[in-house]
């Protein structure tokens, strides 16, 4: 071997051992990584599971509201027969389409909820935009007539009104 060559292989020794030292750190990284993302996906899915049994529990909690509700109807329309068989049978069909409800509400899930929304909206879009538009109309007016906290009244709201002005 040449002085020359032994120079080169003396060069190429340490290169070799970085290469080593990256490819193993690198190999190090991208296990970690790995582990990190499979950790992360497990919780999120974990998570997603919880939040979605706790959604379906409320589901459950607000069918047996409407339950609730269609049973107050039922007793109403049992009140009305005396007077009204008409506006009680109208009454006893309503909680009759509530019961229904309720029982369908109860056997549904929250993704079978969403699921069912939105085939609603893509059959039916003026609908599901005028409910909007009316839920959007009623939530400003509640906001509207709110009173401010701390203010005091205005006098010539009173005056305009026809109230008693002071003089």
């Amino acid at each position: 071997m040449t002085n020359r060559n032994y120079q080169t292989a003396a060069r190429s020794t340490p290169e070799q051992g970085d290469s080593k030292k990256e490819s193993s750190t690198s190999r190090f990284a991208k296990s970690a990584m790995d582990s990190a993302q499979r950790v992360g996906s497990e919780t999120a899915s974990t998570i997603t599971g919880q939040v979605k049994a706790l959604l379906d529990e409320k589901v459950g909690d607000g069918a047996d509201v409407v339950g609730h509700l269609a049973n107050s109807v039922h007793i109403a329309a049992e009140n009305l027969d005396g007077n009204s068989p008409q506006l009680a049978s109208l009454v006893r069909g309503v909680a009759d389409r509530l019961d229904g409800y309720s029982t369908d509400l109860r056997d549904q899930s929250v993704d079978q909820l969403v699921r069912a929304a939105s085939n609603y909206t893509r059959r039916q879009p003026a609908v599901v935009f005028g409910l909007a538009a009316l839920v959007g109309f009623f939530a400003l007016r509640t906001i509207k007539s709110t009173p401010v906290r701390g203010a005091t009244p205005n006098r010539s709201r009173l005056t305009q009104a026809g109230g008693f002005n002071g003089s």
